[in-house]
């Protein structure tokens, strides 16, 4: 039976990063904004700590990038360090960012996507068969014309 990727499965990881990896370039780059903030306010991981409720570890975690942050802790963070969230993620680019995907690449995804969810093995079957037929006629009809 075939199995059904979850979107996080299906997003490219960033260059140089191996899928499955726990942290990537975003979380570095809020990691080291979260760092330039705390050093401008003069505190120290310590003093974060202790204002956002972890354990010094746990924020240097956070500052190397080395673990995620959740969308509520990183609001703390924030609202403590007297910044925005947007503001951690300022200057992140994507440097993998190709041109968005074709209506073509939509269908062909939306498509995979639904035989995918397809349990019967015949109705797959089925479907496989008939794509392969009308690919033959449009190859015939090209070296026809």
């Amino acid at each position: 039976m075939p199995t059904i990727e979850t979107e996080e499965q299906a997003i490219p990881a960033v260059a140089g990063e191996r899928p499955g990896q726990r942290a990537n370039a975003a979380d570095r780059h809020v990691g080291a904004r979260i760092r330039e903030r705390r050093v401008m306010m003069g505190l120290s991981q310590q003093q974060l700590a202790k204002l956002i409720g972890v354990t010094y570890q746990q924020a240097h975690k956070y500052e190397r990038g080395l673990n995620r942050i959740s969308a509520g802790r990183l609001f703390e963070i924030g609202q403590v360090l007297g910044v925005p969230v947007s503001w951690f993620f300022d200057g992140l680019t994507s440097e993998n960012a190709g041109p968005e995907a074709s209506p073509r690449q939509r269908m062909c995804l939306e498509l995979a996507r639904n035989f995918a969810l397809i349990d019967n093995e015949k109705h797959q079957e089925a479907l496989s068969q008939m794509a392969r037929a009308l690919a033959a006629q449009s190859q015939a009809e090209r070296g026809a014309s």
